[in-house]
C-alpha cells in the first residue's frame, strides 16, 4: 500500500513517498520540479489553476490569485472568487489536490493516505485546519507532524546509528522555528521547541518589495505609487523573490522596476539586502537563544549538530549569524526537500507500526517487501518511537472566587511532553448555578501568561450543573492532546459522576462542512 508525506508550505509544497529500496523519493510535478508554488488561481468558477502558473497569473489578475494562505489556516476568515466565498481550509485542499494529482501522474499510484506537516509552533486551530483541509482534497489524514521532527527523521536516516542532540534551525517561507531534537538508538524525542508563524522568508521578500518601490518614488516622485497599483505590486513580488535568492550565490545585482511606463535601474548589494533585514534575522536569533535555554532548563546542554531547513536558511547570513551565535558551522539539510521527505518516512513507519499493532502481519509485511526493508531494519522500524511536546500552554478560563479576577488556568504547558492527559478541579462561583461556560484558551503570545488578553479562544461549551447547588459545586476537566498537537476537551461534574462531553468546535469549519465543502469543491477542475 501507498502512503505519502506532504510538506504543505506557505510558498511551496511538495509530496514524497518511499521507494521499492527504502529511499525517500520526491515526486515531481507536472512542471518537472520538486516543489510545487502554494498559490491558487481561481481563473473560473469551476477551473482552479495551482502552481506556477497561477504565480505567473499574479501578475495579470491579482484579484483572482490567492498565496500565503498558511498563515490564515485556523482562522476564520474567507476569500471570496467569482462570488464564493473560500476558507482557508478550502484554498489550501485545492494545493492539496494539485500534488496527489501530480504524483499520481508520476507514478500511477493514487494517493490516498498521507501525513501533512506543520511548523512546530502550530497550535491546535491550526492543526486541526490542516487536517480538515486534507479531507477536503479527498485524502485520508493518518497524522499531522511537525516540520523539524520530519526533518530530524530524514536526518536520523541519512546518518544510522548516530545517538546525537540536534538543534533544527527551520526558516520555511512564511514560518520559523527552532527545535532541539534527541536522536537515541534510532527513536526520536522532541525537547524542546519555540516558534513565530508570522515569520519567514515572504517577510525578507516584503522589505526588498519596498525598498525596490521606495527607489522607484525617488527616482520617479511624480508618478504613483507602485504598490497603489496590484499589478505592479505582484510584479514587484516576484522580483523581490528572485533578487533574493540570487543575492544567495552573487554579492550584487540589478532589477528593473516598471511602472506607468517609467523606470528605475536598482541595483541592491547582497550587503544592502541583509541591511535592510537584519532585524528579522535577529528575531529568529533571538528565538534560537531562547529554545537553547529552555533545553538547558530540561536538562539538555548544548547539541551536537546544527540543522538548517527551509529555503529561506540558505541565506548567506543565516550562517553567518548562526555561526557566530552558537559558534558551531551549521549543516544544510537537503533544506527544500527535508521536510516531505522526512514525513514520508514517518508515514510509511508509522503505517507499519499500525498494520502490526492491528494484528495485520500480512499487510504490514507486504509493505516492508516492497520497500526491501531487511529484518533488521523492520525490527528497528517496528521499535521506534517519536516523543514530542506541546507547542504552547492550554487552559480554560477561570474566574478567582474571593477576587472575581478572571484569568487563564493553564492545564497544559507549552513543552510539556505529549501525549498529555491532565485533569483538574474546578468549582461554580455563585449558588444555584445551573450551567458553567467552559472557554478554552490557547497562549497567543511567545510567553505564556494567565491574562485573558494574552490567550486565544480556541473552543467554548456549556456543561449543565444539577439544579439546587450551592457554590463551589466540584467539577473537573481534562484536556487531552495528543501527539499530533490535536486538543480535546471534556468535562463532568462529580456529585453523579457522570461523564459529559465538551462539544467544542477547533479551527474555522465543523466536520458537516467539511464533508460539504469536499463534495462541492469535486465538481471543480484542478490544474
Amino acid at each position: 500500500m501507498a502512503v505519502h508525506g506532504i510538506d504543505l508550505g506557505t510558498t511551496y509544497s511538495c509530496i514524497a513517498s518511499v521507494d521499492d529500496v527504502s529511499r525517500p523519493t520526491v515526486h515531481r510535478n507536472q512542471e518537472d520540479t520538486d516543489t510545487t508554488p502554494s498559490v491558487v488561481f481561481f481563473e473560473t468558477p469551476d477551473n482552479v489553476v495551482v502552481g506556477q502558473t497561477a504565480k505567473d497569473s499574479a501578475v495579470i489578475e491579482p484579484d483572482l490569485v490567492v498565496s500565503r494562505i498558511k498563515r490564515d489556516m485556523g482562522h476564520e476568515v474567507t476569500r471570496t472568487m467569482h462570488g464564493r466565498p473560500y476558507t482557508p481550509e478550502e484554498i489550501s485542499a485545492f494545493v492539496l489536490r494539485k500534488l496527489a494529482e501530480d504524483a499520481r501522474t508520476a507514478t500511477g499510484i493514487t494517493v490516498g493516505d498521507v501525513v501533512i506537516t506543520v511548523p512546530a509552533y502550530f497550535g491546535a486551530a491550526e492543526r486541526d485546519a490542516t487536517r480538515k483541509a486534507g479531507q477536503i482534497a479527498g485524502l485520508n489524514v493518518i497524522d499531522i507532524i511537525s516540520e523539524p521532527i520530519a526533518a530530524a527523521i530524514t536526518y536520523g536516516v541519512l546518518n544510522p546509528g548516530q545517538d546525537a542532540r540536534i538543534l533544527v534551525y527551520d526558516l520555511g517561507g512564511g514560518t520559523f522555528d527552532t527545535t532541539v531534537i534527541a536522536l537515541v538508538d534510532g527513536d526520536i524525542e522532541v525537547v524542546c521547541t519555540d516558534g513565530d508563524h508570522e515569520l519567514g522568508g515572504a517577510d525578507w521578500d516584503d522589505r526588498l518589495v519596498e525598498h525596490l518601490a521606495e527607489r522607484f518614488r525617488q527616482e520617479h516622485p511624480d508618478v504613483a505609487d507602485p504598490l497603489d497599483d496590484k499589478q505592479t505590486e505582484q510584479q514587484l513580488r516576484r522580483d523581490a523573490e528572485e533578487l533574493k535568492k540570487t543575492l544567495t550565490t552573487r554579492t550584487k545585482h540589478v532589477v528593473r522596476v516598471m511602472h506607468e511606463g517609467r523606470v528605475a535601474k536598482v541595483e541592491i548589494t547582497r550587503e544592502e539586502f541583509e541591511g535592510l533585514t537584519r532585524d528579522l534575522l535577529d528575531r529568529t536569533i533571538d528565538i534560537t537563544r531562547k529554545t537553547l535555554n529552555t533545553a538547558r532548563a530540561k536538562g539538555v546542554d548544548g547539541f551536537d549538530h546544527l540543522v538548517l531547513v527551509g529555503g529561506s536558511a540558505k541565506m548567506p547570513a543565516v550562517t553567518e549569524a548562526l555561526t557566530k551565535e552558537l559558534g558551531v558551522a551549521p549543516r544544510l539539510q537537503d533544506p527544500d526537500l527535508a521536510v516531505a521527505k522526512g514525513a514520508a518516512l514517518y508515514a510509511f513507519e508509522e503505517t507499519y507500526r499500525r498494520l502490526l499493532s492491528a494484528g495485520d502481519r500480512g499487510r504490514a509485511e507486504e509493505m516492508a517487501a516492497r520497500a526491501g526493508l531487511s529484518d533488521g531494519q523492520r525490527q528497528q522500524i517496528a521499535g521506534r518511537t517519536i516523543k514530542t511536546v506541546a507547542s504552547r500552554a492550554f487552559g480554560i478560563k477561570a474566574t478567582a472566587s474571593n477576587t472575581r479576577r478572571e484569568y487563564v488556568a493553564h492545564l497544559v504547558n507549552a513543552n510539556d511532553p505529549l501525549p498529555a492527559d491532565v485533569t483538574e478541579g474546578f468549582a461554580t462561583l455563585d449558588d444555584f448555578q445551573t450551567r458553567v461556560a467552559i472557554e478554552v484558551m490557547e497562549q497567543a503570545g511567545a510567553v505564556a501568561s494567565d491574562a485573558i488578553e494574552d490567550n486565544n479562544k480556541i473552543a467554548e461549551g456549556d456543561l449543565k450543573i444539577p439544579p439546587g447547588k450551592p457554590a463551589g459545586f466540584p467539577i473537573e476537566v481534562t484536556f487531552s492532546l495528543d501527539t499530533s498537537g490535536l486538543l480535546h476537551v471534556t468535562a463532568r461534574e462529580d456529585e453523579s459522576g457522570e461523564r459529559l462531553e465538551l462539544s467544542v468546535r477547533i479551527g474555522g469549519m465543523s466536520e458537516e462542512e467539511v464533508a460539504e465543502s469536499r463534495a462541492a469543491l469535486a465538481r471543480v477542475q484542478v490544474s
